[in-house]
């Protein structure tokens, strides 16, 4: 089956190629806002996300919807497997699900990973990623779960123009992480056609103590922010290595060239 517009996939690294670059999930609404009652896929997929690098993946653990109303939806037996394009030409598995909001407010996806082994790094990484689909009212984005990891966004993750301050909070079982290290990239459709240093495509920031961050979305487009913490160790061909436990939430950057404008009357 071929991947068209709307999906959700989420993929591994076992075909990537070799890079310094760090791996990362990503999450996508097809569109990042819509009307009650009209569908809408959602794309996750692993591997580089600045190089478009893509590679294969396995199936994650859980994906469910929240509700403006506090509602879950556990959507993970909707999930069907895909493939998308990979590196040079290859085909790569991945996974998508199609959602119709039938309330009106926003809705926050999050999709927890399975531990996928990074052999470079000799650990384990846990993920969970975030997304907000935007249905007509402003109600809900800066939901908070209260467990695991997670990215609270203290500014709306949606309508947001080049150039604007975007603050989230870090938060593990509830309680705010300072002074811990938040990844910013974004996200090329395409891989680019030459590589700026590693310094550009990945930037760092640290929560204030408060466990807040505050970074620049500066590109139209989506731009991921990752936050880790080491949670224990896992088995491996008889030995211990390190799990980690991961959370990203993506944010979308309007172009200001393709915001539809209404006429004044």
């Amino acid at each position: 089956m071929k991947y068209l517009s709307p999906i959700i996939v989420l993929v591994m690294p076992g075909v990537m190629s070799n890079t310094v670059q760090a791996h990362y999930s990503m999450l996508f609404p097809q569109v990042a806002s819509v009307r009650r009652g009209q569908e809408v896929t959602i794309l996750f997929q692993w591997g580089h996300p600045f190089e478009h690098q893509l590679g294969n993946a396995t199936a994650p653990q859980r994906l469910t919807a929240w509700s403006p109303s506090g509602k879950r939806a556990d959507l993970t037996k909707t999930l069907e497997e895909v493939t998308v394009p990979g590196p040079e030409g290859k085909k790569v598995r991945a996974f998508q699900c199609r959602f119709m909001p039938e309330e009106r407010g926003d809705f926050v996806f999050i999709l927890h990973g399975s531990p996928i082994w990074m052999e470079e790094d000799h650990e384990f990484f846990v993920d969970t990623v975030q997304v907000v689909l935007h249905v007509q009212v402003q109600k809900g984005w800066d939901a908070s779960l209260g467990k695991g990891l997670e990215m609270t966004p203290l500014t709306r993750p949606y309508g947001l123009q080049p150039g604007m301050v975007f603050q989230a909070r870090i938060l593990a079982d509830g309680q705010a992480l300072a002074g811990t290290t938040v990844e910013v990239e974004r996200y090329n459709v395409t891989p680019p056609a030459s590589l700026p240093p590693d310094e550009h495509i990945t930037r760092t920031a640290k929560t204030d103590p408060s466990g807040v961050v505050t970074v620049s979305l500066m590109e139209p487009g989506w731009s991921g922010l990752t936050a880790t913490r080491t949670l224990g160790k896992k088995e491996r061909d008889g030995k211990s290595f390190p799990i980690r436990e991961r959370v990203t939430l993506w944010v979308l950057v309007d172009d200001p060239k393709t915001i539809p404008v209404t006429p004044s009357k």
